[in-house]
């Protein structure tokens, strides 16, 4: 399964690759991408482990921009 959601409050373009490169390492994440030119992560993941993914993913954009979030509609 695979989804891009928006990043409200991304600031940085270091603090992106670093989210990127975090995410990536997640168990269960089959691919992750950051883009800060156009504010969007795109997550791949199993159907079935997609939503703990999802709020792993959150807790380290979190960690490393305080102010960003994943929006999840």
């Amino acid at each position: 399964m695979t989804q891009t959601f928006q990043l409200q409050e991304l600031d940085c373009p270091n603090c992106a690759a670093k989210m990127e490169s975090e995410i990536r390492k997640i168990k269960g994440v089959e691919s992750a991408a950051v883009s800060f030119m156009t504010g969007r992560l795109t997550l791949a993941a199993p159907e079935d482990q997609f939503a703990d993914v999802l709020k792993k993913a959150q807790k380290i954009c979190k960690k490393i921009e305080p102010d960003c979030k994943i929006v999840t509609r």
